[in-house]
């Protein structure tokens, strides 16, 4: 009786798995997010504020939400059982907005599983990536780098896609339709993700926490659920109330502020530079991300009442775009500045002549104050009176997006260069509340560009709006002054951290380290 081996699975083929499944994901998300302000605007009739608000408490539980699912994942459930669990949860929230009712309430709850599922899916997501080339650190930043592509493509695709499913159900089916029509567009990606992934799920089999790797403990299970319903209300009470929504956001930020006090000072002395380090540059993530907000609250209903859809190029007409499709231009740009950077790092790595992580953070700010600016200029280049031209749009998420790959896109990279392995886990978590906090008080900035419900003339409306870009540009200045002013300290910091490192590589115990 002869026994068959199979053949190992290969690394490339599990890392698509879950390649896809995260694109699929990302293609909901970003297919929502790109209709809920103006759903929200149009639809419901929320005033500005009331919208701006909602949305960026909504994002910033989205944020916070992942410190506790990777958790659940690694402890509990298991990182693949978890991730799954996690993505028919979305499925479930966008299905939830595709039912065509105008119940503030329902939208509230369909928030909060969509809170529930992106908390539960995004960290195990990331960290099965992790798992596939544990111990093969050649290959992880590479593999990272295609997995962050998946977010691109996927948003990509969705942000074009259900402005236009959008009005194309409204103008031939009624006008209360195309909305929920793109939202189930959303569910249904989901869906497609969860099929692929059940075709290709022995790819992932020797993938996953230890959790994975026992029976399914359905009382466990059962817990999970039980407090993930209890969640999905906590979220809707959040977005409903304002002040609630407020004491969360000081919460989580005097939570934050706690956590990396109390690592500092648990800290062994020679790994405390690298905290700080690290404390510095989370500081500087949460300002930049009040900026990033902007792209779906202020930017987004600017390209509804003040952008020319229209693309022409010396006169000639090329196309035209739905308002809703404008925020595509982020990761588009993300997609073409990607590899250039990861060249430009490489490069000048082999020279020797690399950029700290603190320099390309003060280099991200100033990107960021340039696309703010291009925007504050809207007036200056119009199609017609109080319309700017479409090109504005395009050069500005083109800085704007420069500033991301340079400030987010480096924030994970600088927690796992500074935090010692044993507190990553604990930091990761922080990180993401602390980016949570940001997305709020990014639409507390988008409520100075409000507009009352009685102007309606774009002349009106453009003022409002590119007086708020001019201060975010300045206030864009100011991060990167900032930011160039702390460098000596990153210095001093960098190299206390580099000095501790090779003396622990080497043997050498660090001069005054404690024990």
């Amino acid at each position: 009786m002869s026994t068959t081996i199979k053949p190992p699975v290969s690394q490339t083929r599990s890392f698509t798995t879950v390649f896809l499944i995260e694109m699929w994901e990302r293609f909901g998300y970003y297919g929502m997010q790109a209709l809920i302000i103006y759903y929200m605007v149009q639809r419901l009739g929320f005033d500005d504020d009331r919208a701006n608000l909602t949305w960026s408490a909504a994002a910033a539980l989205i944020y916070v939400a992942p410190a506790i699912g990777g958790w659940v994942g690694d402890k509990i459930l298991g990182t693949r059982r978890t991730m799954l669990l996690g993505a028919t949860i979305l499925a479930a929230g966008y299905a939830l907005m595709a039912v065509p009712t105008e119940s503030v309430w329902f939208l509230y709850s369909a928030l909060g599983v969509i809170v529930v599922g992106n908390g539960l899916f995004k960290p195990n997501a990331g960290n099965l990536v992790r798992k596939i080339y544990e111990g093969d650190d050649s290959k992880i930043d590479s593999a990272f780098t295609i997995y962050y592509m998946a977010v691109n493509i996927g948003s990509t695709i969705s942000m074009l896609l259900t402005p236009w499913i959008k009005d194309f159900v409204n103008q031939h089916w009624g006008r209360e339709l195309g909305w929920h029509a793109a939202f189930a567009v959303c569910s249904f990606g989901l869906l497609l993700g969860l099929l692929n992934y059940s075709f290709m799920r022995l790819t992932m089999s020797h993938v996953g926490s230890p959790a994975d790797d026992k029976p399914v403990q359905w009382g466990k299970l059962g817990a999970v659920l039980g407090l993930s319903a209890l969640a999905v209300v906590a979220a809707a009470i959040i977005l409903n109330y304002e002040s609630v929504a407020r004491a969360f956001v000081i919460l989580a930020g005097i939570v934050v502020a706690a956590i990396f006090i109390y690592l500092i000072v648990i800290g062994k002395k020679n790994e405390r530079p690298g905290l700080i380090a690290a404390l510095v540059l989370t500081v500087q993530t949460v300002f930049f991300f009040v900026f990033y907000q902007q792209m779906s609250t202020s930017l987004n209903l600017f390209a509804l009442r003040n952008v020319d859809w229209s693309f022409n190029v010396f006169g000639l007409h090329l196309w035209t775009w739905k308002p809703a499709q404008f925020q595509s231009f982020n990761p588009i740009w993300i997609m073409i500045l990607s590899p250039i950077l990861a060249w430009m790092y490489t490069s000048a790595g082999n020279k020797g002549k690399d950029l700290s992580i603190a320099t390309k953070f003060a280099l991200g700010f100033a990107a960021v104050a340039i696309g703010f600016f291009i925007y504050s200029a809207a007036p200056h280049f119009t199609t017609e009176p109080g319309k700017a031209s479409s090109w504005i749009m395009v050069w500005g998420y083109g800085f704007s997006s420069l500033g991301e790959l340079l400030v987010s896109g480096l924030g994970l990279a600088m927690i796992a260069r500074y935090v010692p392995a044993r507190m990553g886990g604990f930091m990761m978590g922080a990180y993401f509340v602390a980016s949570g906090i940001s997305q709020y008080l990014g639409g507390v900035v988008a409520n100075y560009a409000s507009v009352p419900k009685d102007i309606t003339e774009p002349l009106q409306t453009m003022p409002i709006y590119t007086n708020l870009f001019f201060k975010l540009g300045v206030a864009g200045i100011v991060c990167t002054v900032i930011a160039l002013a702390v460098l000596p300290l990153m210095r001093k910091l960098n190299m206390q951290h580099h000095e501790h490192n090779v003396a622990t590589d080497t043997g050498v115990p660090t001069i005054g380290s404690e024990e």
